[in-house]
């Protein structure tokens, strides 16, 4: 058995741990530089609020209602997300941490001992109780089907585990669950392949589930298309992925808060990613063979066209030490960088991720990468950003001149506090 937390409206939620005035009120999140609708609450949903809404065509909308407008606010959202994980990664054996948001639990063996609808039940109060953040659960004999569970444990099913609790334990309540869910709604089925389904008169979850698997194979896909039949009719295909399985690449991009012409500020910028990407690096253990810069013009702007470049650089061994992605990064930057352009965007990605820590292995010319003593220097700064907030000590090419914001800051006038990750911005006691 397979289980699928999933948190409700995430961000939205994240906003009302720390502000109680929220609940009940409809909340939006924007995304960066306050552009788009990314999030909202049930109640801006019910007020026919659409996801990815330009904000300026629906600010008249948000005003009329009243509602609240958060910009994104990414430490608080990460840092409740990794609450939230480390506590599920305490009450299943396994857990694969499939997005910000949610997570797949195997529960093989577990329907020995526990009435899994009950244990659903106490996870998703547990959940709430540590952290805040609303969860539904679904549970179900492959991924595919805890994912329709969870959809429709959000939607108001349930079973004996209350509330936001859904598990398919047999082939009745399979073929019912199935029954009520739209083709386009299934995990795996895109919008193209939802158009050839209502060609041939497939509407439903169950329809499809009846579909041959030739037919699956020819227009869905492949191999692809007949798992999805299978896991739909209870055969597990896919287990759940451990992070260390997963993670193939990562990366760090924002766009600019205003557009940058001068190679001093998007060296700025690149620097910056670079060092988000090393502290992700360190802390889940890895370090990186491969680096990407890339650069982006607006796409909207008028002439010159659209500009949008990349490099990719070796690097002699694997590492996860900032400067010497750094350096990397500002070569490859000075490679794409063009005069007269006005840039809206950069970042940084990651490939050849290995585990860090076996020891480096040295090139035909004796190149074993940064010194020893560096390790320490990158702990040092963790310690010191993990214990006074991120940026307190920074390298100095993302770093602005004295007296300046950054020009690469990105737009976010509405963004709540960084409650759990800055002791700068806790909460204030008014008497």
């Amino acid at each position: 058995m397979f289980g699928l937390v999933d948190c409700n409206n995430f961000y939205a939620s994240c906003e009302r741990v720390f502000r109680p005035e929220l609940e009940g009120r409809p909340v939006v999140v924007l995304s960066n530089n306050d552009g788009c609708v990314i999030a909202r609450s049930q109640e801006a949903k019910a007020l026919g609020l659409r996801m990815g809404e330009p904000y300026f065509k629906v600010r008249e909308l948000v005003e009329r209602h009243r509602m609240a407008v958060c910009s994104s606010n990414y430490e608080l959202y990460g840092d409740m997300s990794r609450r939230v994980m480390w506590y599920l990664s305490h009450v299943a054996p396994t857990v694969e941490v499939y997005s910000i948001d949610e997570a797949f639990l195997d529960l093989a063996g577990m329907d020995r001992w526990h009435d899994l609808a009950g244990w659903a039940g106490e996870v998703r109060g547990a959940v709430r109780q540590r952290t805040g953040i609303p969860v539904c659960v679904g549970v179900a004999p492959t991924k595919t089907l805890a994912k329709l569970a969870n959809r429709l444990a959000k939607q108001g099913a349930h079973t004996s585990g209350g509330p936001g609790v859904l598990v398919l334990s047999d082939e009745t309540e399979r073929r019912e669950a199935l029954a009520r869910v739209a083709v386009e709604d299934v995990w795996g089925v895109g919008y193209r392949s939802a158009a050839k389904l209502h060609e041939v008169g497939v509407r439903t979850a169950a329809q499809l589930a009846g579909v041959g698997d030739a037919w699956a194979r020819k227009h869905l896909g492949g191999v692809v298309g007949a798992r999805l039949l299978h896991e739909l009719r209870g055969f597990s295909c896919a287990g759940v992925v451990v992070e260390d399985e997963a993670r193939k690449s990562l990366a760090c991009t924002r766009s600019f808060g205003q557009p940058l012409t001068e190679l001093a500020d998007l060296a700025g910028a690149v620097a910056t990613h670079v060092t988000r990407a090393g502290e992700k690096l360190r802390r889940q253990g890895l370090s990186a063979r491969l680096l990407t810069v890339f650069v982006e013009t607006s796409k909207y702007a008028g002439p010159p066209p659209p500009y949008s470049f990349s490099a990719q650089l070796t690097l002699p061994v694997a590492t996860d030490d900032t400067l010497t992605l750094g350096q990397a990064a500002q070569r490859g930057l000075e490679r794409i960088w063009r005069p007269g352009r006005r840039y809206v965007k950069a970042g940084v990605v990651l490939d050849g991720l290995e585990r860090a820590g076996a020891g480096p292995q040295a090139t035909l010319f004796g190149d074993l990468g940064p010194p020893p003593e560096r390790a320490g220097l990158m702990r040092a700064l963790d310690a010191l950003n993990g214990r006074y907030g991120t940026g307190t000590v920074q390298v100095a090419a993302a770093m602005p001149p004295p007296g300046q914001p950054p020009a690469w800051v990105m737009r976010r006038g509405a963004k709540s506090p960084a409650f759990t990750t800055s002791w700068g911005e806790l909460w204030e006691v008014k008497c």
